[in-house]
């Protein structure tokens, strides 16, 4: 029995029917495709987002130094190609490169453009040796070997150079006055003394007997003085005796028993600096302490001492004011300013000495009325508070919670509610000095801590807050300096140097040989 061919709209149906299915499993398929890539895709996006918000400062600096940094290579090669190597203006090529190292120190293109310079001063003093310049050779010299360009090559030149300048007419005549200064005792302190002349004449002979031995004489002479003035206490007229003789002879005998006699004079006066401060004879501490900082002006236990001194002479000068007894508290004031206070307590010492003033002049009047007097010290109490809310503890000048409360003071010294105020301004300025130094707010912490000391000048604590104030002022300004903010930079080297940082530090000295490279090319 034979089976019956389907009718042609059966073929038709089922022909429609295989294309649907077929094209339903490709848009299955597609969309199984579609959503992988957009898992993908959005995986992608979620990294690159996580990355940019952890390294977003480092692309920051990035995006901000490098147009500047490839400006200042690009003036160091045009200032090199023209020969203009270093300049006090700032504009040589040496001055470009060492400003672009400061603000990258790992970029070796500086480092590459800073030994082109070297090699390209050493050019020029071969030259001007040719051609009979020797000064000019000499600063060439000078240059490359500040460039630290190789030994070899630099001693060739020098080398060069000394027999040309020995070749000249005058040594022998230089020597002779060198030997006559010598033997006048005109050892030293001007350049027609003993030891800059047979200097001279060892620069052009090094191995000359006669020089070397007169050399010798007159250091031992020099030492001699400074260890006789050491053994007096006289540590400002040894040191830069003892200094003197090491640029002329480091290596000299008697330079160790002289360092070690100034060293011990310089201990004693520090420690009769220290007796007198505990005595109390702030006079006499202040000369010791002055003495040591002219022999050895990164002493920090000396500078310590001297502002502890000024910050005596600041208490003395509020109670002197407090007794209206103003032309000695003036005295005290420009004693105390001698020693470098920090300005701010300076400025809050003179606050209190106006306010004093003030109140004398209150005292000189006729007292007002009990119900007028009432509500003028309502007034300022309410004024006081206004300050303390807002945090204007000590400026501005006339319109601080200070002044407030000094003036409520003088028109009701005995009134229980002045005495509270008194008593809350203290640690609230202390709090107001916590808070901003938190926040990185350095100016506003440093008005809150001219407060604290003005209300506070005995407090020990508020020393040590002035050493952490000029660490965060060192900190912030070296930060804006990598942000190209000079200004800021050395507006907070200055701050931290008025509140007693050491600039013996490795930040302070770190920070203020970044602002001396950059400043170089201005």
């Amino acid at each position: 029995m034979s089976r019956q061919a389907p009718a042609p709209h059966e073929d038709a149906a089922h022909a429609a029917l295989r294309r649907v299915r077929r094209e339903g499993r490709w848009w299955r398929v597609q969309a199984w495709h579609a959503r992988r890539v957009w898992r993908w895709a959005l995986l992608v996006a979620a990294t690159l987002f996580l990355l940019l918000v952890a390294f977003r400062a480092p692309l920051a600096n990035w995006f901000w130094n490098e147009p500047q940094i490839e400006q200042l290579l690009d003036r160091g090669d045009r200032a090199l190609a023209a020969g203009h190597l270093s300049a006090v203006d700032g504009n040589g090529a040496r001055e470009w490169y060492q400003a672009a190292l400061a603000l990258d120190g790992d970029r070796p293109q500086a480092r590459e453009g800073l030994a082109r310079t070297g090699q390209a001063a050493l050019a020029q003093a071969r030259r001007a040796l040719q051609a009979d310049d020797l000064d000019g050779a000499q600063r060439g010299l000078e240059l490359a070997r500040e460039l630290q360009v190789p030994q070899r090559d630099a001693d060739a030149v020098a080398d060069a150079l000394r027999v040309r300048q020995q070749s000249g007419a005058g040594f022998g005549v230089l020597l002779g006055r060198a030997e006559a200064a010598l033997q006048a005792q005109r050892l030293d302190g001007s350049d027609d003394s003993a030891l800059p002349l047979f200097q001279q004449v060892l620069a052009l002979a090094p191995n000359h007997l006669r020089a070397l031995e007169g050399r010798e004489d007159a250091l031992t002479e020099l030492l001699l003085q400074a260890r006789s003035a050491a053994a007096q206490g006289d540590v400002a007229r040894a040191a830069p005796l003892v200094r003197r003789a090491r640029v002329f002879d480091a290596g000299h005998v008697d330079l160790p028993a002289t360092e070690a006699a100034l060293n011990s004079a310089l201990e004693r006066r520090l420690q009769l600096g220290q007796q007198a401060l505990k005595a109390r004879r702030w006079d006499t501490a202040a000369n010791h302490f002055k003495a040591v900082i002219a022999a050895r002006p990164d002493e920090p236990m000396a500078q310590q001492g001297l502002l502890q001194v000024g910050d005596a002479w600041l208490t003395e000068a509020n109670r002197l004011a407090g007794d209206f007894r103003f032309a000695e508290a003036e005295q005290m004031l420009g004693r105390a300013e001698a020693t470098g206070v920090s300005a701010r307590a300076l400025q809050g010492a003179r606050q209190s000495l106006n306010q004093a003033r003030q109140a004398e002049k209150a005292l000189a009047t006729p007292r007002a009325p009990r119900a007028r007097r009432e509500q003028e010290l309502k007034e300022l109490l309410q004024r006081f508070e206004l300050a303390q809310a807002q945090g204007r503890f000590l400026t501005p000048p006339g319109n601080s919670a200070y002044d407030a409360l000094r003036a409520a003071q003088a028109l009701a010294p005995q009134d229980a509610r002045v005495h509270d105020a008194a008593r809350q301004l203290l640690p609230a300025s202390r709090n107001c000095f916590e808070d901003r130094l938190r926040e990185n707010r350095v100016q506003a912490a440093g008005a809150c801590l001219g407060a604290w000391q003005a209300l506070s000048p005995e407090d020990g604590a508020a020393a040590a807050a002035r050493q952490r104030l000029a660490q965060r002022w060192l900190a912030v300004g070296s930060e804006r300096l990598g942000r190209g903010d000079v200004a800021f930079a050395r507006a907070a080297l200055q701050a931290a140097t008025e509140l007693g940082s050491n600039p013996a530090s490795p930040e302070h000295l770190a920070l203020e040989q970044r602002l001396q490279d950059v400043e170089g090319l201005r």
